[in-house]
């Protein structure tokens, strides 16, 4: 059966997810070794809200998830956002470091961390001061050390009552925070994208109604839960329109094809290297994926034969891209799936209703179509600001309303958006967003390192990868190979620089700049 036209008002989460309970029903929500049907998971959300009430988080409290992707995961986060705290996602790829200054700088109270992960019990990375920061670690998985374990988290809850719980929804207003997501920025410091409930819930439905996300989908979440293409376009996108949100663990191409041949998988969103991995596994026509007949990407410029091959090698006939970045809610424009390939492979679609998307010259003038400019967005989904960082805020968003993305772009003559380039330095690593100002940063804490300036390289794999350029400390020695080796245990993976070239000095400008300009053109010789 598919419902059809069901009463829907987008005000908050809580009020989403009863809905999604009362009209769906018992139809499937999550597969992920247990099936739960809508009812039940809106059921365990009302626990988990009632265990945040008990733990003593108030509303505007900012609670932290640190795990991979589960359904654990899914429920804590409805589960806090009920309670009118604030989430924050943290990758699972962070480092203690990287943890330190996220829960320093975003006031986090409590963490709910994965326990055992990677050969790791995440929890010991903490920094002490980091523990003194937090009044409870809340582990999904097996506790140590006295962290409490997740499920006697949720069973304390059971003391709160119905009334309260409803009290505590109540408070939950539409223009209330739901999210801070962390995203890197040209300072080299990670700053706060706050989000709210309704113009998140919004977003989300102008996005799947674009893409085509239908009733009893079946969407293999690949991409981590602490990002938007993971949270809000796979398993919040699942919950409003009655599909099944199948999360996914690892990045595997074989076991991705395995899931969707076992699993009769019928929606894939994510970046472009989840299908450039399906495409070249070895025994691809071994695997029945016949069920798959959408995919979505974007979080980088896709190439176009990326899209035929989509269409041709995996026979998936819907495939859609799209333009967005976190200060948007990971939106700005999407194609639609039945749009023509030429639109689909070398454009990022239209804006959706309500957003407005404009080129802008350096001087603030509009440009007309077919002229390359700054992209700038404008509507709802621009978010309410950074948090605590009111200077950065105004840097972003200007007088008139308009989000500056710093990405280069021009609108054909269809309307549809085609972006040229993006930051000046900020380069793609399979999806993730990399700053460079922020790996040197970090790298610059190495004993051994005066001067880092990265580069995003060409990858046929990742699209781009780092490439790190340094000039050692006087009476200081280190390796290319003991530099990497570093990186790995200091900064997520994704941000470690794959190649590092140790020169002499580097090419400065005037002002005492490196020119990266003249790194990337290999015009540069250094001794």
């Amino acid at each position: 059966m598919i419902i059809e036209d069901a009463d829907w008002d987008f005000t908050t989460i809580p009020a989403l997810c009863a809905r999604a309970a009362e009209v769906y029903g018992t139809y499937t929500a999550v597969e992920d070794g247990i099936s739960l049907n809508f009812i039940e998971l809106d059921a365990i959300r009302r626990r988990v809200t009632k265990a945040m009430i008990a733990a003593g988080i108030q509303k505007g409290d900012r609670v932290m998830i640190w795990a991979p992707n589960s359904w654990k995961w899914f429920a804590t986060a409805l589960g806090l956002v009920s309670a009118g705290a604030v989430l924050i996602p943290a990758s699972t790829r962070f480092k203690g470091a990287e943890m330190a200054d996220l829960v320093e700088r975003s006031g986090t109270s409590v963490l709910f961390s994965v326990g055992d992960f990677l050969g790791t019990y995440y929890p010991d990375q903490l920094r002490p001061q980091t523990r003194a920061l937090l009044r409870e670690v809340v582990v999904i998985g097996d506790p140590r050390n006295g962290d409490r374990d997740w499920d006697g988290f949720v069973a304390a809850g059971d003391a709160i009552s119905d009334a309260q719980l409803a009290a505590r929804e109540a408070s939950v207003g539409p223009d209330d925070l739901c999210d801070i997501l962390f995203t890197s920025g040209t300072t080299g410091y990670p700053k706060g994208v706050m989000y709210a409930h309704r113009q998140c819930l919004r977003a989300i439905d102008a996005w799947a109604t674009r893409v085509g996300i239908r009733q009893h989908d079946r969407i293999l979440v690949i991409p981590p839960l602490f990002h938007v293409f993971g949270y809000r376009a796979g398993a919040m996108a699942a919950l409003m329109r009655g599909a099944v949100f199948v999360p996914h663990l690892a990045f595997d191409s074989g076991r991705i094809l395995e899931r969707v041949a076992a699993a009769k998988i019928s929606v894939i969103p994510g970046p472009p290297t989840i299908f450039q991995a399906m495409l070249q596994h070895p025994q691809l026509e071994s695997f029945d994926i016949t069920s798959l007949r959408l995919a979505i990407t974007g979080s980088t410029t896709i190439p176009p034969i990326l899209v035929r091959r989509i269409r041709s090698d995996l026979k998936v006939p819907g495939v859609v891209t799209g333009y967005g970045l976190t200060e948007c809610g990971g939106y700005g424009t999407m194609c639609r799936s039945d749009d023509p390939d030429e639109v689909i492979a070398n454009t990022a679609g239209k804006p959706s209703p309500g957003v407005a998307v404009r080129i802008m010259d350096g001087g603030g003038r509009f440009l007309s179509e077919g002229k390359p400019g700054e992209v700038v967005v404008r509507g709802y989904i621009v978010m309410k600001g950074y948090f605590n960082d009111p200077e950065a805020t105004a840097k972003t968003i200007d007088a008139q309303g308009w989000l500056h993305t710093g990405d280069i772009g021009y609108i054909d003559v269809d309307g549809n958006l085609r972006i040229e380039d993006r930051l000046k330095d900020m380069y793609i690593t399979g999806g993730f967003n990399c700053y460079p100002a922020e790996i040197e940063r970090i790298l610059s804490e190495h004993p051994a390192i005066g001067i880092a300036a990265v580069i995003g390289v060409p990858d046929e794999r990742l699209g781009e990868v780092g490439k790190a350029y340094i000039v050692l400390r006087p009476g200081t020695s280190a390796t290319e190979k003991e530099i990497i080796d570093w990186s790995r245990v200091n900064m997520a993976n994704y941000k470690c620089p794959r190649s590092v070239e140790i020169r002499s000095f580097l090419p400065t400008s005037a002002q005492g700049k490196v020119q990266k300009n003249l790194l990337r053109e290999n015009i540069f010789q250094g001794t």
